[in-house]
């Protein structure tokens, strides 16, 4: 019996309706239209799809989309300035600098500098602490997305067994962090574990975020288990190219209860979770309510 899917993109797509419904409602009742800011510098072409790919679905939930395009030989300083800016500008509630930036900026000084109510990437010190403190934080999206396709299919995570294979900033520990919050236990497993098949072989869900493609093979799966495959990865298969997950997914589907595919399970969450972010700094900045069922 092979697992039942979940489809990221009908999900993402549920997620926006949410969003341009609270949206619509902000304008009508309050007049506020929530505004979203992309910094893209240099020319990545992955990048500009991406950019083109948020700018478009800001606009058709309703909300303000404001694009920076900049050199890539954009100084550290004008970058900055540019931040200054949009961190005080009343019109914007979220600032995104698309990663990677060219070598000769800071990345960590970069977004360090947006105001921590206006990061919707997550990513600021100060939201990193608030998370893992267990406080009211802007949340990195991709996490996020995996926390609103579990809590749909579990309704309650409590006591479930969790591990999180890789421990990044982007999302391994948010991931974890956020388990944690809806009290599953949690195990971070990472190219060092020992026995990390074993591991695996424990989790009710087990969420793959190691950017190593297909490295978890269906035996690492405990039969009914959640597996949630954050991994793109590009590879080489009988001269085509393909994009596949950090999880075999031929193998995983027959053991999984549930599972997300790849291409079409988690990446569209991630851009759905940033309207919902956009959204929801929109709300705190008005002191008005946040829609629960969009947050963490």
């Amino acid at each position: 019996m092979s697992a039942q899917l979940i489809d990221g993109k009908a999900f993402a797509a549920t997620v926006r309706e949410k969003v341009a419904t609270q949206v619509e409602k902000l304008k009508e009742v309050h007049g506020i239209t929530p505004g979203l800011a992309v910094v893209l510098v240099g020319e990545d072409p992955a990048s500009e799809v991406y950019v083109r790919n948020k700018g478009k679905q800001t606009l058709e939930c309703g909300m303000n989309s404001y694009e920076h395009k900049l050199s890539s030989d954009t100084s550290e300083a004008d970058l900055l300035t540019l931040i200054e800016t949009l961190n005080a500008d009343p019109a914007v509630h979220g600032i995104l600098v698309q990663l990677p930036l060219p070598d000769h900026l800071d990345s960590d000084l970069v977004i360090n500098a947006i105001d921590p109510a206006k990061d919707v990437d997550g990513f600021h010190i100060s939201n990193v602490g608030l998370l893992a403190t267990g406080q009211k934080a802007m949340v990195p999206c991709t996490p996020l997305g995996c926390l609103m396709m579990l809590r749909d299919h579990y309704g309650s995570l409590s006591g479930l067994n969790a591990v999180v294979v890789g421990r990044s900033n982007i999302v391994g520990k948010p991931m974890a962090q956020l388990l944690l919050r809806d009290s599953c236990t949690v195990t971070i497993a990472h190219s060092r574990t020992k026995d990390i098949a074993e591991v695996c072989r424990g989790a009710d869900i087990l969420v793959a975020a190691v950017g190593r493609p297909e490295m978890i093979p269906g035996n690492w799966v405990k039969p009914g288990a959640t597996v949630i495959d954050v991994g793109i990865n590009r590879i080489e298969r009988d001269g085509k190219r393909k994009l596949v997950g950090d999880v075999d997914f031929a193998s995983a589907v027959e053991v999984a209860g549930v599972i997300t595919p790849v291409p079409g399970g988690v990446g569209p969450m991630t851009i759905a979770c940033l309207l919902a972010n956009t959204l929801t700094a929109c709300c705190r900045a008005h002191d008005l309510p946040e829609p629960s069922d969009l947050t963490a």
